[in-house]
């Protein structure tokens, strides 16, 4: 599977949305074809277009995704473990300028992810410096999140993007076949290819 949902460390099937199918918008235009010709057989900017669909369509049979998690992700990962504190990810978010940052427990499995919303949510005073000291100290455990979304080096980057905004979040983390952690794919990842890649050909 290349989506992968884990709650609390339990990993469970994501129900992935598939794409509109190309073939199946060609069958219509092959169907509304069929019954212009019938129609009228002389009209050949009908029969042209059918065939120009159809062509198109046998081609998209063979291609293959050209870009892949692994193609824009970054890595390595800075990760905290669940026992760090709400100021040590803060202190690193500020100074890396990082917003996600994910949670690993201390065998180094991937148990959940920190965003900068996150902590402000629960530490309003940390972006004014004015958060009480106890407040600061909570760990990570206690306001991380635990549902975790993750993908292969080897997902097609649509199929990520589309469970992005599916899921209204802005990092993925990137897990190889043993569950380590070996990257991180984040809206600003995709974003930075377009602009210095663009445009981009996700299908070879």
């Amino acid at each position: 599977m290349s989506i992968i949902l884990a709650v609390n460390g339990v990993v469970e099937t994501y129900p992935v949305k598939p794409a509109a199918q190309r073939h199946m918008q060609v069958e219509a235009v092959e169907a509304q074809g069929n019954n212009d010709q019938r129609s009228s057989s002389s009209d050949r900017s009908n029969v042209a277009a059918h065939n120009a669909y159809q062509q198109q369509a046998n081609q998209d049979q063979h291609a293959k995704p050209a870009l892949f998690a692994r193609d824009l992700m970054t890595s390595p990962v800075l990760t905290l473990s669940s026992d760090s504190t709400v100021s040590d990810a803060w202190t690193i978010m500020t100074h890396k300028g990082f917003r996600h940052i994910p949670i690993t427990s201390m065998h180094g499995t991937l148990v959940g992810m920190v965003s900068d919303r996150d902590l402000l949510r629960h530490v309003p005073g940390l972006s004014t410096g004015t958060a009480p000291v106890q407040a600061a100290q909570h760990r990570l455990a206690e306001i991380m999140v635990t549902r975790v979304i993750s993908a292969t080096p080897a997902t097609d980057i649509r199929e990520i993007a589309r469970t992005m905004l599916s899921e209204r979040i802005h990092a993925v983390p990137i897990l190889d076949g043993t569950r380590r952690l070996v990257g991180i794919l984040s809206a600003r990842d995709l974003l930075r290819a377009i602009a210095n890649h663009g445009p981009l050909e996700l299908w070879t």
